[in-house]
């Protein structure tokens, strides 16, 4: 009885040693390291118009973002799958200013119109045009 015991716990140890997330993987690992080096982020599909949307909040501000085209990657898919194991979200964009999670093109829209997207960038904005 000791010894099934014992092996039925050894089963267990290794199966969760084996098994790993994709939030430990080595694309949520870009995700991080992404996030952590720029300044503004912005995770996106070149043809999404949601995406397209929360860019050009970021023209109008006259602020370049690092743009990960997911689309555009070998990885783009396994890079989402990382992005809603840290976010909570599969959809994109995903926009993160210096290392926080702002949300989707909505939040990003919503952030700019009533002026918190200028005071986390540290910008002055005179007048906003309605997008």
């Amino acid at each position: 009885m000791a010894v099934k015991i014992l092996l039925a716990s050894i089963l267990v140890i290794a199966a969760s040693l084996c098994w790993v997330s994709s939030a430990d993987s080595t694309e949520a690992a870009f995700v991080k390291k992404t996030i952590s080096a720029h300044k503004i982020v912005i995770f996106s599909k070149s043809y999404c118009p949601y995406c397209k949307k929360a860019k050009s909040v970021f023209k109008e501000l006259n602020q370049v973002p690092f743009v990960v085209e997911l689309d555009e990657r070998d990885d783009g898919w396994n890079i989402q799958d990382a992005l809603s194991e840290i976010v909570g979200r599969r959809t994109v964009p995903q926009v993160f200013i210096n290392g926080k999670h702002i949300g989707g093109s909505d939040d990003t829209v919503e952030a700019y119109q009533n002026g918190n997207l200028a005071k986390l960038l540290g910008i002055e904005v005179e007048d906003k045009d309605e997008l």
